[in-house]
C-alpha cells in the first residue's frame, strides 16, 4: 500500500486544471490553410483526400468529414496545407465546421442561453454507439477519467435514457442501430438535445453514402453540438460542451 501511495505522490496531480488552456503534445488537430497561392490547376490535395473533405476553387476543408489523416499535407506541392495542434474544433452549427482561406479559424461555440438555463449546473448524457469502431467511444469514456474529469462540472454519463438530458451519438448510424438509437431518444425525457461526436456521426465519413447506413435520425433531430475528429480528443468535447453551456473552467 505504501508503495502505491509513493507512486501516486511522485506522479502528482494528473487532472487538467483548465481544459481551455491545455496543450496536448503530438495531437493532429485542425488543418491549416496557408496564405499562399496554389499551383495553377493543381488538385493534388483533392485527389489525396479519401473522404471528400476538401474542395477547391476556392480551397475549403470540411472538418465534419475530415478524419485528420494528414495525407493532404505531403500531397500539396505548394505547402499550402498543414496540421495544427488546435483541439478547439467543436461547433454549434454544421456550417461552422468548414474552414477556408477567407475563414481559416473556426467560429467559437456560442452559449445557448436556453441550454445553459436548464443544464448549466447539471447535465446527464447517454452515450450511444450507432455502428462506431469504438475509437470515439473510448475517447467519450475518457471524459470521466482523472485527466479530464468532466464530472467536476456537473456533467456525467448515465446508463439509462430515462436519466439523460443529452444523447451523445457516435458512429455513422447503421441500419442495425437506427431503431435502437430512436428508442433511446424516445426514452429520454424532455427537454433533451443531441451531441454528434466524430466524423462518422457528423457526416457518415468515411462511410458516407453506404447502403448499410440509415441516417434519417439526424434529418429529424439536428445536433446542438458537433464534435469533429476521428476520433475527437476528449479536450475537444470538454471545451465544446463547456462553451455551449456557458460553464467557466
Amino acid at each position: 500500500m505504501f508503495k502505491s501511495i509513493a507512486v501516486r505522490y511522485s506522479q502528482g496531480s494528473q487532472t487538467i486544471k483548465d481544459p481551455r488552456q491545455a496543450s496536448p503534445k503530438g495531437f493532429r488537430g485542425r488543418p491549416q490553410i496557408a496564405d499562399a497561392d496554389c499551383a495553377p490547376g493543381c488538385s493534388a490535395c483533392l485527389q489525396s483526400c479519401s473522404v471528400r473533405a476538401i474542395e477547391i476553387d476556392p480551397l475549403r476543408i470540411d472538418l465534419g468529414r475530415c478524419i485528420q489523416c494528414a495525407d493532404c499535407v505531403p500531397a500539396c506541392p505548394a505547402g499550402v496545407l498543414d496540421i495544427s495542434g488546435q483541439y478547439k474544433l467543436a461547433a454549434a452549427d454544421r456550417a461552422d465546421l468548414v474552414i477556408s482561406r477567407s475563414r481559416p479559424e473556426l467560429e467559437p461555440v456560442r452559449v445557448s442561453q436556453s441550454l445553459r438555463k436548464r443544464f448549466g449546473r447539471s447535465l446527464k448524457m447517454r452515450s450511444v454507439s450507432a455502428g462506431g469502431c469504438n475509437g470515439c467511444e473510448l475517447e467519450i469514456n475518457a471524459l470521466t477519467n482523472v485527466n479530464f474529469d468532466i464530472g467536476r462540472y456537473g456533467i456525467d454519463i448515465v446508463a439509462s435514457p430515462r436519466h439523460a438530458d443529452a444523447l451523445v451519438l457516435s458512429g455513422p448510424i447503421t441500419r442495425n442501430m437506427a431503431q435502437a438509437l430512436s428508442l433511446c431518444w424516445q426514452g429520454m425525457p424532455d427537454p433533451k438535445f443531441v451531441i454528434a461526436v466524430g466524423a462518422c456521426a457528423i457526416s457518415g465519413s468515411p462511410f458516407e453514402g453506404a447502403d448499410a447506413l440509415e441516417r434519417e435520425f439526424l434529418d429529424r433531430f439536428s445536433p446542438a453540438l458537433y464534435v469533429p475528429g476521428c476520433p475527437p480528443h476528449p479536450l475537444t468535447f470538454v471545451c465544446g460542451i463547456l462553451d455551449l453551456l456557458g460553464i467557466d473552467s
